[in-house]
């Protein structure tokens, strides 16, 4: 095989070597000849291919095609040709000695290989001898090994020994290329010794050794020579070394001289004469001749000659290399071929031989040169030019492509117009094959050659035909159409331009014309001179055309007179206006002929015998008329006695009398001077089916040809079926399936050809014949199929154990032969000194073996001495032998659940013999085997039985069912069954599955994949990553420990269609009309398409004026190309275009605009005119409800009907108003008004009728509507009124209850004088109708305008609908629009735990999204936002989605070692499981236990196996391996030794140690852990002491200002204070904001206040139920950074497992309202808990009920970290100061709020504690004097993004510094770096009195307050988070008090600064709707 490993990985490098010209090509053209064992078989690939893909197919060298003979011979789809393994009785030379080819065919051409000799070489006896040598010390001996003729050819010498020591060449050995061994200078002691050689065989890999020779050495004495190593015949390949021997004996030495050719050797470096002989390096081919080796002594001589062959490898090569030509052209090749003189040449095209003939030849000595003339387009192809010599071939082709050769016209003349005399050169240059023939034509006559008409022509050297026509001296008469007409055998072309002369105009004489009805006609107006004006044509006077059949033609003239009838004939006249004012005309006939028409008739379905009449009828046509009848296109037989009957318009044809001659086509054809007209029908006479030959019973020989005669005739033609019944018995027919290249094939004439007979073809055949006429014919016939001769050699060929028999033909005389036949036995031995096989032959007879013994022997003693995977060999001692010679040995083997009767016995071993080899056993098997010893007095008992497993083998049959199903577009499963057990061989242990893409462009290599086996009955596999919509092929071989097995026949299945993966390309839009927009783009390319093309999708829609979108719509098409009609004027749409498939829509084109033109407008949406004064009326108007373009001006059209005056006042476009002046009174004016674009005037808009009045009532000339806004803009609602007096103006908005009450006018909203409704920073609940009243004393007027606010849209809702490894699907339900059409979506994901983002803009009229290129096995996070006209809206629940895909696995069943030694490892990595993830990372370490160092190895990608080398003998290891992957990593530790130098396991790593030791370090450790416990008590101890002295000085503190607060505070206020509810929301990017009922209307969208018992409910209040509350909510946007939802994100939670809040019954835009009402349960307890999660729940409308289960709350977490469980982070609600500034600062460091503007107010805690902050009135006496400031800090900051104009500002905005009371700078922590800019307080007056006053941390009821002097802040220590007290709900806060003059101090202060505050002690309001505010309370 090792041949065949060769061959192939020469063909893969070929590839690229060979001329890869065309697309047919030779992978290997080397490959002639492949011999291969019978017992391993062979494939032989194609050695040719083709690109595409080519049809490749197998014949034998008589051109047959090969056909499969099951398990015997097979050709692959991919063009391999398979011979099996076989026995030796069943080679057949047709099969297995025998010479083929291969052809391979595509759309390009067809060509053959070079012949492929394959041949078979059978395993077969022989043996290798060595003779005895003499020869003379000091001389040279020569030992030969003798190899028998029949295998010399397959053995070679590959060793020689010295009493079993191998020798080699070197001073005294010499082992020549020819095999033989020479022993120079020979010695006394080389006779002593034994020499043998060994051989093997070339294909069957069996070895040989001789028998030992030995040397006899003797003194040199006088002789002459005697040659021991010659040669008679040689031959190498050029360029290759020779070794031509001479050695001869002697004495005196011999000396040698070498001739060649009878001429002594010239010199020459490549000859060299060596002790062997002669030595040529580098032979070339004038080394060839015959060689003589003279020897001579003195005492005689002698001679060898011999014959050197140098041969060369036949070359072909065909020139030209590429050839193009034309049909009808000439194309010659030329073949030269080099290596040989002698030597046939044939030439193919298309794999078929080319004969000569008509249009083909051949010149040269050897037919070299092909010549062919007049190519047709089927002559196109491959052409291939053969060399043969011997078994020696060579080839080479070239493609001839033939283009079609039919002229074109490359360049040729204009019309133009030249001057009397003026010369006119025209040329016509025009190419093709043959070269065409040009001729030229004026006005469609002739040009005549003459004196002043000079025609020419020539070609160029690139085989063009260059025609010219020169005028000269021309005349007005040369004027008119000239034509160039090029014709050759392929077709004609034609050019034609009008030549104009200048001169007086006329018309040529024209010729009448007769026209044939039905057909279009053509009538020519030549007119000639220039200039001439019009060209017109008439009939009867009337000027053509008047009818849709006519078309006059006025530029040149020509009238075509479409589909003629009888009435276009008549008189047609042509007239041509030459001069301005005169005519010059010409007539000309036209006459109408009318064709015949033949009834269409039909012959019906006849049999033979029957009657015929048919008739053909003429039903139209001019008269007279000629009807004749054909048979086959030629005149009817009269021998058919067919008659023909003719009466006028009809002619009948009768047979009388049906036969299978009358079958043809006939054909009637009439005849009139207009046309001549046929009908054909054909005649089927119909025949029976009978038999011509019936089937008759045949003998077939197995392993030949039969063929099962059978044909039968009939008509039509029958067909004939057979079917078989294997078996005897009663007949069971079956159809014979019948395909391409099978062994069984169906002949033309209908016999069955069976190649190769097989046993199971015998039976009966039955010859089915039928045709559909008559009842169907069969017969069968029975097929008996008879042994082939046994095969006969010259050697017999017995095997192990075989017995046959020997006839008695020696006269029989001697006693001995008594028996006409003698057994013989054959057993195999082996001898114990060589352990060379050799075949024992023993005559059974009992005369042949006296006998002495005097009981049988004892057994002997078996041992195993070597197992295989087929044989097994056996060595055995004998004991006793019963005083008698052994005689023989019998040999039992069984299978071991077999019983010893049914075992296999090889008898009579030979007694010599102490080996045997049990052959032929079945791999991975089970034995038993014994022997039994045999004297003349009988056998032994059996031996000692042994049980033996043969090895395993790799199995011999391939994987069953292997069956594909595509699971998804990139994956495909794969699913087979084990092999069948017989052929498995062993234990499978796994399979390897490989796949490549079945396309043209695919790979030839497999891809291959290794799979562990499960054990179940079917195996599968996913296949995964493949192309989308592709073929794969896919193959399975099975393995066990020997090996892999044969693969499976290839399966082929495509993956499943996907959508297309790319959009359209270059789409293109253009504007047609006002309403048509045409498209066009590029086809997608199919490996973009993953699947069929369904067609394509257009989406498009408008872009309307207002900003909004009109509807989206879509059209499909099949067609690159689409034109949208209906479309609206003047309008711009945008549209995208997408691909679909089965599997759904593509990826969508980037979005296009394209306007539709302009058009004229429509008329003003409405009109309105009122008088203002007796002269005067004022006109308004609404622009078109259809612009349908851009207007450029209004016009007012004023009229008076008595007197009929009208006026025209222009208007500018954007003015809707006009004044009418010095109109006269009391009389009626028409009003209207038309609109102009740039198309033109629209339509009037309706006449009003207006009067002029000195009393002009009021009217309102703005009209009613609806006025559309964004949010938080100014809007301006017009109201223009006009009377006189002039009006009064009153606005009214519509109530719920339906009752107008007149517009609130605050600092929001105001009425602009000229009565215009003026609204700033619309609100949602602006919205609704709002009616205008205008009023004077004669009359008032209303109108309504409907006010709608538009706001963001609503957050979609967002899921995931599909998941992949690399890919994610979403998609959403769009929420509410916002009143304005959604824009786009922006789509942003994250991975977890990672804060980049990405985000991807979307079209809006997509529902889904899929992103791509994901990472495997990853959670992601996903919003999506909506963008109308306003802004982008809410973000959607942030969802999360993982993709397919887990980290890597280590599957347990697989162990990790493969091998362990001493020093190296072996790793099976094969047991990592990818998770579906690739593999990015593979870490291994290890090291030796008690070493601290570890070896690290790292790759990028996983192997199968890995080795660790150099590693200590006897050592145990640790190693760990980490594998990663994008879903994560594994990891796994292992412990392992490394053997012993001799291979034997060290002992378990044990834990034990010094005992002494131990207990040292034992009391080490117990002293280092006292050590530390000590000190950690101790610390803890001083840190308890310190916190209690603490705690202490701090009640004291709080009881006395607890005490001072009882004196200054009544007992209901205290208690109430006491009971404040403190709390921290801390929202930072949503506002939560809870105000009292009674103060709603004062607090700002942005303001924060304090919660407390008092904000629940007080006693005063108990009388009520519930206490409503008002929610205040700020929707913010951001510039920066990801969106993130400002009502559920915060820092610190995970969004995905927050709750979903019930969703009230608000409307859907109340979101955006700038309140919320909830209504709270009074509580029970004076202590309460603000309860939720932290997010806000969906608004409710004012007055609804919260209920119990929806309170919110604010409750603070330890765990920030506990994803998905946390719902608030200690970050997030805290009362204490620190975190308050943490969250400060990490507000800071938030992207959105990078570049934010923060606004600190300060607050004053009297407590120097971190862990609870108290603000109140102090004494600030003790505070100062003791110079222990109290400590400063923030109840709240706001964040305030940059407005956009700001944003260039904002790295150079300035941090306001920390400040004392006097000014002074304070140093505080980084946290607290921060201006403490203002504080709340309330004055003492606000609670009745007292000197006391409360800080901005007490719930204010009066909302007065008065800054107190910011107190001197205390550097702090920031506690760590365990250390901060968490807050409990309810908890009372202390509050100090302060005097009066403090408040003063404070107030001065907050007076240099701005306040916050307006005179109510509100938060005054914010410009920056985007503000965010922090609050601690």
């Amino acid at each position: 095989m090792w041949i065949l490993a060769f061959i192939f990985s020469q063909s893969i490098l070929n590839v690229f070597s060979e001329d890869l010209h065309s697309s047919l090509y030779f992978v290997n053209a080397s490959l002639q000849e492949v011999v291969f064992a019978s017992t391993t078989g062979t494939s032989v690939p194609c050695p040719a291919g083709g690109a595409p893909p080519a049809s490749l197919r197998w014949y034998l060298a008589t051109g047959e095609e090969i056909y499969d003979v099951p398990g015997i011979r097979h050709v692959h789809p991919n063009g391999t040709l398979q011979i099996f393994n076989f026995l030796p009785s069943s080679f057949s030379k047709l099969i297995h000695d025998n010479t083929y080819y291969c052809t391979a065919e595509n759309p390009s051409g067809k060509i053959r290989s070079q012949d492929v000799h394959i041949k078979a070489v059978s395993r077969e006896p022989y043996t290798v001898r060595v003779a005895d040598q003499k020869a003379m010390r000091g001389s040279v001996a020569v030992f030969k090994c003798i190899i028998p003729a029949s295998v010399e050819a397959y053995v070679t010498v590959v060793s020689w020994e010295k009493d079993t020591v191998s020798l080699s060449s070197g001073q005294r050995y010499l082992i020549t290329s020819t095999g033989a061994l020479y022993i120079l200078d020979v010695l006394p002691e080389d006779g002593l010794n034994n020499y043998r050689c060994t051989t093997r065989h070339r294909y069957t890999g069996e070895t040989r050794q001789s028998n030992s020779a030995r040397l006899i050495v003797s003194d040199p004495t006088n002789a002459e020579p005697g040659i021991l190593d010659g040669f008679d015949h040689r031959e190498v390949m050029i360029n290759h070394r020779v070794e031509l021997p001479c050695k001869a004996s002697g004495y005196p030495t011999p000396k040698y001289r070498w001739l060649k050719d009878n001429s002594p050797l010239e010199p020459d470096s490549r000859f060299r004469q060596t002790v062997t002989g002669l030595l040529i390096e580098s032979t070339q081919p004038s080394d060839s001749g015959t060689y003589v080796c003279e020897v001579w002594n003195s005492y005689g001589n002698a001679e060898v000659m011999g014959r050197l062959y140098v041969k060369q490898p036949l070359k072909a090569v065909v020139s030209p290399r590429k050839v193009k030509g034309s049909v009808g052209s000439k194309v010659s090749l030329s073949c030269s071929v080099s290596g040989s003189d002698e030597y046939e040449l044939s030439w193919y095209r298309n794999g078929e031989i080319i004969y000569p003939g008509n249009n083909v030849r051949f010149t040269g000595l050897n037919r070299e040169n092909l010549i062919m003339e007049g190519m047709s387009k089927s002559d196109g192809g491959a052409y291939q030019c053969f060399a043969r010599k011997g078994k020696m071939s060579a080839q080479d082709f070239v493609q001839v492509i033939l283009e079609d050769g039919t002229p074109k016209i490359l360049s040729s003349f204009s019309e133009k117009v030249v001057n009397p005399n003026e010369p006119v050169f025209l040329v016509c240059n025009v190419k093709g094959t043959p070269p065409p023939r040009c001729t030229w034509s004026l006005d469609d006559d002739p040009v005549i050659k003459d004196s002043h008409h000079h025609l020419g022509h020539y070609e160029t050297h690139e085989g063009h035909v260059v025609s010219q026509l020169n005028v000269t001296h021309t005349q007005v008469t040369d004027g008119g159409v000239y034509r160039c007409t090029c014709s050759n055998s392929a077709g004609v072309v034609y050019h034609q331009a009008r030549i104009n002369v200048r001169g007086r105009a006329s018309i040529r004489p024209m010729k009448n014309i007769t026209a044939i009805a039905g057909r279009d006609a053509f009538v020519h107006c030549r007119v000639i001179g220039y200039p001439y004006y019009s060209i017109k044509w008439y009939k009867n006077s009337a000027l053509l055309p008047f009818n849709h059949r006519q078309r006059a033609f006025e530029n040149n003239g020509t009238l075509k007179l479409s589909n003629v009838q009888q009435v276009d004939a008549g008189e047609y006249n042509c007239k041509v206006m030459v001069q301005p004012n005169k005519m010059d005309s010409q007539s000309v006939h036209v006459r109408v002929r009318v064709p015949p028409y033949i009834q269409p008739f039909e012959f019906q379905r006849f049999t033979i015998g029957q009657r015929v009449f048919i008739p053909c009828v003429v039903m139209s046509g001019d008269r007279p008329l000629d009807i004749t009848w054909q048979k086959d296109g030629r005149p009817i037989p009269a021998s058919l006695g067919v008659t023909v009957d003719n009466i006028d318009f009809t002619s009948s044809l009768r047979i009388s009398n049906l036969t299978p001659d009358h079958n043809g086509n006939y054909t009637c054809i009439a005849r009139n001077e207009a046309a001549a007209v046929e009908h054909q029908s054909q005649l089927i006479v119909r025949v029976p089916p009978q038999f011509v030959v019936q089937p008759e019973d045949q003998d077939g020989i197995y392993g030949k040809t039969v063929t099962l005669n059978c044909s039968a005739e009939g008509y039509p033609p029958p067909t004939i079926v057979w079917e078989h019944s294997k078996g005897a018995g009663v007949p069971q027919f079956q159809p014979i399936l019948l395909n391409s290249g099978s062994r069984i094939q169906l002949l033309s004439n209908g016999s069955l050809l069976i190649k190769h007979v097989l046993e199971d073809d015998s039976g009966f055949y039955l010859c089915k014949v039928s045709n559909d006429v008559g009842a169907d014919v069969s017969k069968s016939m029975y097929l008996t199929v008879k042994s082939k001769p046994p095969r006969t050699s010259n050697s017999a060929q017995p095997t192990v154990g075989a017995s046959f028999s020997v006839d008695n033909f020696a006269g029989r005389q001697n006693p001995l032969w008594d028996h006409s036949f003698i057994n013989l036995i054959v057993v195999q031995t082996i001898t114990p000194e060589s352990g060379f096989a050799s075949l024992s032959v023993c005559f059974s007879h009992p005369l042949l073996c006296p006998h002495v013994a005097s009981e049988p022997p004892d057994p002997p003693e078996v041992e195993i001495r070597e197992v295989k995977d087929r044989t097994i060999a056996l060595r055995w001692t004998m004991g006793f032998d019963g005083n008698s010679p052994i005689t023989g040995y019998d040999i039992e083997c069984k299978n071991k659940s077999a019983s010893w009767l049914s075992a296999q016995v090889t008898k009579d071993v030979s007694p010599q013999l102490n080996q045997a080899t049990i052959i032929d056993l079945h791999p991975s098997s089970t034995y038993n085997i014994r022997m039994v010893a045999k004297n003349i007095i009988g056998n032994s008992n059996p031996s000692n039985e042994l049980t033996i497993t043969t090895d395993e083998a790799a199995p011999d049959g391939p994987p069953q069912d292997v069956t594909l199903e595509s699971t998804s577009p990139q994956s495909i499963k794969v699913s087979w069954k084990p092999p069948q057990k017989q052929l498995q061989n062993g234990v499978i242990r796994g399979y390897q599955v490989g796949y490549r893409e079945y396309s043209p462009g695919g790979s030839h290599q497999f891809s291959i994949i290794s799979v562990d086996t499960t054990g179940d009955t079917t195996e599968s596999i996913v296949l995964d990553n493949l192309k989308k919509f592709t073929q794969y092929s896919v193959v399975v071989q099975a393995a066990n420990r020997a090996g892999t097995g044969p693969s499976s026949q290839q399966v082929v299945t495509k993956t499943l269609e996907d959508v297309p993966s790319r959009p359209p390309e270059n789409v293109l839009a253009v504007a047609k009309s006002p309403e048509v927009i045409s498209l066009s783009w590029m086809p997608l390319p199919r490996e973009a398409l993953n699947g069929n093309l369904q067609g394509y999708r257009v989406i498009y829609w408008a872009n309307l004026p207002d900003g909004e979108l009109g509807e989206i719509r879509n059209v499909t098409t099949n067609q690159p190309s689409l034109e949208l009609d209906g479309l609206e004027k003047y309008t711009n749409y945008s549209i995208q275009v997408l691909a679909f498939t089965n599997a759904g829509d593509g990826v969508r084109s980037e979005q296009i605009y394209v306007r539709t033109k302009e058009d004229v407008p429509g008329p003003p949406a409405g009109v309105k005119a009122a008088a203002s004064s007796s002269s005067v009326v004022f006109v308004s108007w609404l622009p078109p409800l259809k612009l349908n373009g851009i207007i450029r001006k209004y016009i007012v059209f004023c009229s008076n009907l008595h007197p009929m005056v009208m006026s025209e006042f222009e208007a500018s476009p954007d003015v809707y108003f006009y004044r009418i002046p010095n109109l006269a009174r009391n009389r009626q004016y028409s009003i209207w008004v038309v609109a102009v674009t740039a198309a033109g005037h629209g339509n009037n808009s309706e006449k009003i009728t207006v009067e002029p009045l000195a009393k002009a009532p009021a009217r309102i000339l703005t009209f009613n509507g609806t006025v559309t806004t964004p949010w938080m803009k100014d809007i301006v609602l017009p109201c223009k009124a006009v009377g006189d007096p002039p009006p009064t103006i009153k606005w009214l908005k519509g109530n719920t209850n339906g009752t107008p009450t007149p517009v609130l006018v605050d600092g929001r909203r105001s009425v602009h004088s000229n009565g215009s409704f003026i609204i700033r920073t619309v609100k949602a609940e602006d919205s609704g109708n709002y009616s205008c009243v205008a009023s004077n004393n004669w009359g008032s007027d209303e109108i309504t305008l409907n006010l709608q606010v538009q706001v963001p849209p609503d957050q979609p809702r967002l899921t995931v609908t599909k998941t992949t490894t690399t890919s994610i699907t979403l998609s959403w339900i769009p929420g509410d629009n916002g009143g304005s059409s959604i824009r786009g979506y922006i789509l942003q994901y994250s991975e977890d735990n990672s804060e980049q983002w990405g985000s991807f803009p979307i079209s809006p009229s997509e529902r889904s999204y899929r992103l791509e290129n994901l990472k495997c096995g990853t959670w992601y996070k996903f919003t999506l936002t909506a963008q109308n006209a306003v802004g982008p809206g809410r973000i959607s629940e942030i969802i999360e989605a993982k993709t397919h895909g887990k980290e890597p696995q280590f599957a347990k069943e697989h162990e990790l070692f493969t091998s362990i030694n001493s020093t190296r490892a072996r790793l099976n990595l094969v047991g990592w499981n990818n998770g579906g993830c690739p593999i990015t990372s593979f870490i291994l370490e290890y090291r030796a236990v008690d070493s601290a160092t570890w070896t690290t190895a790292q790759r990028t990608s996983l192997t199968k196996s890995y080795i660790l080398y150099d590693l200590q003998e006897a050592t145990w290891y640790e190693l760990q391996m980490k594998v990663t992957n994008s879903a994560g990593s594994a990891e796994k530790r292992i412990t392992f030794a490394t053997l012993n130098a001799d291979g034997s396991t060290i002992p378990p790593l044990l834990k034990t140690g010094d005992p002494i030791s131990d207990n040292m370090s034992g009391s080490g450790g117990l002293k280092m852990v006292v050590t530390i416990t000590s000190i950690l008590v101790v610390a803890v101890l001083v840190f308890i002491m310190l916190m209690v002295l603490k705690r202490r000085r701090r009640e004291q503190r709080l009881k006395r200002l607890r005490g001072e607060f009882k004196n200054t505070r009544t007992p209901d206020t205290v208690n109430k204070q006491q009971q404040t509810l403190r709390m921290h929301i801390d929202i930072p990017r949503a506002q939560l904001l809870i105000e009292e009922r009674d103060t709603m209307e004062t607090i700002d969208d942005r303001s924060t206040v304090l919660l407390t018992d008092n904000d629940f409910g007080e006693t005063n209040k108990q009388k009520s139920s519930t206490v409503t509350h008002t929610v205040h909510y700020q929707s913010l946007s951001q510039a920066t950074g990801p969106l993130v939802d400002v009502s559920d994100a915060r820092p610190g939670t995970n969004p995905t497992a927050r709750r979903t809040a019930k969703a009230g019954p608000a409307a859907a835009r109340s979101r955006y309202a700038s309140q919320w009402t909830l209504n709270r349960p009074h509580p029970t307890s004076s202590s309460h808990t603000l309860t939720t999660d932290w997010r806000l729940p969906t608004p409710r409308a004012t007055g609804s009920v919260d209920k119990e289960s929806d309170s919110y709350s604010v409750s603070p977490s330890q765990d920030t970290d506990r994803a998905r469980s946390s719902m608030v982070s200690t970050e997030s609600a805290s009362s204490t100061y620190e975190e308050l500034a943490r969250a400060y600062e990490h507000a800071k460091m938030e992207e959105q709020l990078r570049h934010a503007k923060f606004t600190i107010t300060e607050c004053f805690i009297s407590d120097t504690s971190s862990e609870q902050m108290t603000a109140g009135t102090n004494d600030y006496t003790d505070s100062l004097t003791s110079s222990t400031p109290s400590e400063s800090g923030i109840c709240r900051f706001t964040a305030s993004p940059p407005k956009p104009q700001d944003v260039s500002r904002v790295m150079n905005m300035a941090v306001p510094k920390a400040h004392r009371p006097g000014e002074e700078l304070v140093h505080l922590p980084p946290y607290l770096r921060m201006d403490f800019l203002l504080n709340r307080g309330v004055p003492l007056a606000a609670r009745g009195g007292g000197a006391m006053g409360q800080t901005c941390l007490e719930p204010q009821r009066s909302r007065t307050l008065k800054r107190p002097p910011p107190m001197e802040p205390t550097p702090m220590e920031v506690p760590s988070p365990r250390e901060v007290q968490q807050w409990q709900p309810g908890t009372a806060s202390t509050l100090p008090h302060r005097d009066v003059r403090e408040r003063g101090e404070a107030t001065k202060l907050s007076t240099s600064q701005e306040s916050l505050l307006d005179s109510r002690g509100h938060l005054k309001q914010s410009n920056n709707p985007y503000a965010k505010s922090y609050t601690l309370v």
